[in-house]
């Protein structure tokens, strides 16, 4: 067996299921009326097509509310619907979901239907509120959902409990989607087929909100990227261009560690209205000037987040014992904390809370790992907060500053009763092949690609080299954090292998014999090629 069979043999794909897996046909995506209420939200927006009343797109301000925003008033504006409008609300004063002010404002322009996106389950004194002033509500989310929805038109969400969508894990903008294709049935505007086009926006917003890259997700995901590759829409293809990734070669890690964080940079910094301007923009002048913003932005913003994590970290330092760690300061930015909290997660592998004080309120991001889930914790807790939820492994909060302290006490209590054990153990890679140095190939990369796109439910595949020794070390960066090792084995085969940031074990001597877990991909200098190992663990065997 190659090792290539025993990396697809790890994740339980056969001969019979390869083929399918490595080519998802998009024509075997489930049928949109299968979600709960899709059949009310499809004929309130056939009538509102009908009447050409106004209607408000109200959506988050992360990625994959912006992607769901665009999409649907893009789609709209196929299907004939002539007064649409976005409303993206601003994390530092809305925060996220409807509020009651944004409600009244909307009512205020004549809007008599909003259809929220990425948000909206949980909101149901602001649906209350919104139908009082004679606007009907129609959410689209993927949220955790109510036991009992609010008065909505409509609530489609595929995480309803009396769901019977046959999958559940859908981003903001997946659930948009396929709103899209259920109104493909009714109206005219949008024929069979041209749908595909939005799947640019469906990849972008999908992958950057984390969710499992498999199933439907996957499907959707794979062709977005042949979408992207093709670069019709001027923002992206200005954004591509600033954050140099070439379309050719777009894939998961572009839209994640490239195109994500330039785009959230402008609702962390300033308002998410920047990166929805940038979708938005027909004209590719004008969408060179504002890529080139956010990638300003996004330089800011890293500039904000190691100032925040190096305070975070000495405050981190106080609570060594504690299982969670919840940390606050006045003036952390709390657009850029929920980084701050995957960083703190890394370095002490332990979920963090972190917060920023804002007089009498404090508001901030949880990151999780694990067995551990943040929203609950913040729902054990949701007598001592102001408001909170999430998901699992991510989540925001509110609460009185005065709470923080007890917060925390209740964090770990929670944490303790749920007699989670070896949690840390979940953090180590886990490799699906053992492998020769020989083994691992320029072939062997291009035949890993193949399993793109990458993500949560299908990761990058993790290969495990033993009995090698360390022939050199090199430190890089202006600090020195980064570090290339070559080491070769028994036969005398040799291979580099590189971490940025790397943790202080992974600096070694020469000499010492290493288990190493590792990503293979290829590097390219001056026109040459060779594979590479980007180092996630190491183990001294000496």
């Amino acid at each position: 067996m190659s090792l290539f069979d025993k990396i697809l043999a790890a994740r339980g794909l056969t001969a019979e299921s390869k083929a399918a897996f490595l080519a998802p046909d998009y024509s075997l995506v489930y049928d949109p009326f299968l979600l709960p209420d899709m059949d009310k939200a499809v004929n309130r927006l056939v009538t509102a097509r009908q009447l050409q009343e106004k209607i408000t797109i109200y959506g988050d301000y992360d990625i994959d509310g912006l992607t769901a925003s665009t999409l649907l008033l893009d789609a709209f504006g196929s299907f004939g619907f002539s007064e649409v409008s976005v409303v993206v609300p601003s994390r530092f004063i809305e925060g996220f979901g409807l509020t009651l002010d944004a409600v009244k404002k909307i009512a205020a322009d004549g809007t008599k239907l909003i259809v929220t996106v990425d948000c909206g389950s949980l909101s149901e004194k602001e649906i209350i509120y919104a139908n009082k002033l004679g606007i009907d509500v129609i959410v689209t989310d993927h949220h955790n959902a109510a036991v009992n929805q609010p008065p909505a038109v409509a609530v489609v969400n595929p995480k309803r409990l009396d769901n019977k969508y046959p999958f559940i894990n859908l981003a903001g903008v997946g659930v948009a989607f396929k709103l899209v294709q259920a109104l493909q049935t009714k109206l005219d505007g949008l024929p069979e087929g041209h749908e595909k086009w939005l799947l640019d926006l469906v990849a972008l917003g999908t992958v950057c909100d984390v969710v499992d890259l498999i199933d439907e997700n996957r499907t959707t995901v794979f062709w977005g990227l042949k979408v992207l590759a093709k670069a019709k829409r001027p923002g992206l293809k200005a954004l591509m261009a600033v954050a140099g990734v070439d379309p050719r070669i777009v894939n998961t890690r572009s839209l994640g560690f490239m195109l994500g964080p330039r785009m959230n940079a402008a609702g962390r910094l300033e308002t998410a209205q920047h990166a929805l301007d940038l979708l938005l923009t027909g004209d590719p002048m004008s969408a060179l000037e504002k890529a080139q913003y956010l990638d300003d932005l996004n330089k800011s913003r890293q500039f904000d987040q190691k100032k925040i994590l190096k305070e975070a970290i000495a405050e981190a330092d106080k609570y060594t014992d504690d299982p969670v760690l919840v940390v606050s300061g006045a003036d952390w930015n709390h657009g850029v904390v929920g980084i701050v909290a995957s960083k703190l997660l890394e370095r002490y592998k332990k979920p963090a809370f972190v917060l920023q004080e804002m007089g009498d309120e404090s508001k901030g991001s949880a990151r999780s790992y694990g067995d551990f889930s943040a929203a609950d914790a913040i729902s054990a807790s949701e007598d001592i907060i102001i408001k909170g939820g999430g998901h699992k492994l991510a989540a925001g909060i509110t609460l009185p500053t005065k709470n923080i302290s007890v917060f925390r006490e209740r964090v770990n209590e929670f944490y303790k009763s749920q007699n989670l054990t070896n949690q840390r153990s979940l953090l180590l890679p886990q490799a699906d092949a053992l492998a020769e140095l020989r083994e691992v190939t320029e072939e062997l990369v291009d035949l890993i690609n193949q399993l793109e796109p990458f993500g949560c439910g299908n990761s990058q595949p993790i290969l495990r080299s033993d009995n090698l020794t360390v022939a050199n070390v090199r430190e890089m960066g202006t600090d020195a954090r980064h570090v290339k090792l070559e080491l070769c084995d028994d036969s005398g085969c040799k291979m580099q292998f590189i971490a940025f940031n790397a943790p202080d074990y992974f600096f070694v001597k020469t000499g010492i014999n290493l288990s190493v877990w590792y990503q293979p991909d290829i590097n390219e200098w001056q026109g040459r090629h060779s594979v590479e190992g980007r180092l996630l663990h190491l183990e001294i065997t000496d």
